[in-house]
């Protein structure tokens, strides 16, 4: 009689795979350790017509986020479903989350990105930290996590950050109405991050916030949403499609050439400037993109990284800040509180520090809990490309797609009581701590988000000025806004309030 561990190396054998190459957590099985292994066949979830069926237009890509919700509810924790013609495992408890991360390999490897990896071979441009895998991936990333991780390293760009936030200030002054009504404050807000952004990367300014916008400025704008909007629908149409249906492809790739353009136009005329003026820029902290042209990489490495890394930055800072507000503003007694400590801690200062920042633990749960209600990010991925898995009980096989659900998990009741509810103060309780992964907008480990710390430096330098110089009030027509998927979790419609002088 053939022997558990025998019987599985048959089976697997029988599958088209080695018999070597047996899964450990099969093998640990096969010595009495656990139980049965389900494969995916065995997984719970719609058909392939019931996938499409969901996103349909009538149901729409916008709320891919309340699928996850409503895959959870259907079919429990883990499901699978079709992108297009994509296959993808849905996870969405925090448990399982950490079961994935925990077996990344040397180099985690996220969603394909298809759509955006086709537009590169098609223009013939270098892949950027968000588009590359393997060791052209990790040589970027080592590069740049000493200047976008390291708290020290982020503080030297606070004086600049702290220049824009003051022009940020006087643009919401300029943009009152009677009774300090700012209409649609997510545009000022995303000014201010592609601004905040670009001193960083370039040390140099592009106008964002001027009381009239550069041309290129507003195209590169425009660029980055189209963009959003139109990922979604290439990754989940088949190639073949882009030629029967053209034209959301070339509004695509229009899209991304004007970025590109954007990009390496600031990128080139920052470099002229430095070689003009020998050491300027030098000063290694501070001119991100003088930094990476005088590495090793090429120079088509540097322009494909600064651009997407100008367009991941900016939508986390505009997201972050309009959502803080809008619940701020519903939350006067909040409002007052974080207010109350950062009077406290600036102790007659008008300007925060990076160090004030860290005394104000109520600022810090604020953003927090912001991004547990809407992170940027409404689902993460990991592609497994080293190894088949164990998840849940389920054998993941080699280079499937897993799909993180982070809306789903920060808003799961079994961890967060009053799940749907604003309550900053839940994370400053004594003795009160929540699952590690059941909140991660920013992710976890070698393939989590290298602009957090400056991003998020940003936003409570902002966050901060503006609750010193006005009351944040509601929309005196008391609309109600919700979140919608655009790739990235938006507002789904303008988001107005009031800017009251103190």
């Amino acid at each position: 009689m053939f022997s558990v561990r025998r019987m599985l190396q048959r089976a697997w054998r029988g599958a088209g795979r080695s018999a070597s190459r047996l899964p450990k957590c099969a093998e640990r099985w096969a010595e009495g350790d656990g139980a049965a292994l389900k494969t995916l066949d065995d997984m719970p979830g719609p058909s392939m017509l019931g996938s499409l069926w969901e996103l349909f237009p009538r149901r729409g890509l916008a709320r891919m986020h309340q699928l996850q919700l409503e895959g959870l509810q259907l079919y429990g924790p883990m499901w699978k479903a079709h992108f297009g013609p994509i296959l993808t495992v849905h996870v969405a408890e925090p448990a399982l989350t950490e079961q994935v991360l925990r077996q990344e390999g040397t180099h985690p490897c996220r969603s394909d990105l298809s759509s955006w990896k086709d537009y590169r071979m098609l223009r013939g441009h270098h892949y950027g930290l968000l588009t590359s895998e393997g060791e052209e991936w990790q040589e970027v990333r080592s590069l740049l996590n000493k200047h976008m991780l390291r708290p020290k390293a982020v503080e030297a760009y606070e004086k600049t950050l702290n220049e824009v936030v003051s022009d940020l200030i006087a643009k919401l002054r300029l943009r009152r109405l009677p009774g300090g009504l700012v209409t649609d404050v997510s545009k000022d807000f995303y000014l201010f991050g592609l601004e905040g952004v670009s001193s960083v990367l370039f040390e140099s300014r592009i106008g964002c916030l001027d009381p009239v916008v550069p041309k290129e400025t507003e195209r590169f704008i425009e660029s980055i949403n189209n963009m959003f909007v139109l990922t979604l629908p290439t990754m989940a149409m088949p190639r073949w499609l882009h030629t029967v249906f053209p034209i959301p492809w070339r509004h695509f790739c229009k899209s991304w050439d004007d970025m590109f353009k954007f990009a390496k136009d600031q990128i080139d005329r920052r470099l002229k400037e430095a070689a003009n003026n020998p050491g300027e820029g030098k000063v290694e902290g501070h001119c991100l993109a003088y930094y990476m042209s005088q590495s090793s990489l090429p120079m088509e490495t540097v322009y494909s990284n600064i651009t997407e890394l100008l367009l991941a930055g900016v939508d986390t800072i505009s997201s972050t800040l309009s959502w803080s507000l809008y619940e701020l503003s519903r939350h006067p007694e909040i409002q007052a509180s974080l207010r109350q400590e950062i009077l406290a801690v600036l102790d007659g200062k008008t300007i925060p520090e990076a160090a004030d920042v860290a005394r104000m633990p109520l600022l810090k749960a604020t953003i927090k809990e912001v991004l547990r209600l809407y992170p940027v990010i409404p689902a993460n991925a990991r592609v497994n490309v080293e190894r088949d898995i164990q998840v849940g009980g389920y054998v993941i096989p080699k280079n499937t797609l897993i799909t993180l659900c982070q809306f789903a998990t920060s808003r799961d009741p079994s961890v967060f009581p009053d799940h749907d509810d604003f309550l900053p103060h839940r994370w400053l309780k004594k003795g009160k701590t929540y699952h590690p992964y059941a909140s991660v907008p920013f992710g976890v480990g070698k393939r989590s988000c290298i602009g957090r710390r400056i991003a998020e430096l940003e936003i409570y330098l902002a966050l901060a000025r503006i609750l010193l110089e006005f009351d944040v009030r509601p929309d005196p027509e008391g609309v109600s806004v919700k979140p919608k998927t655009r790739t990235l979790l938006v507002p789904e419609n303008v988001i107005n309030l009031q800017f009251v002088e103190r």
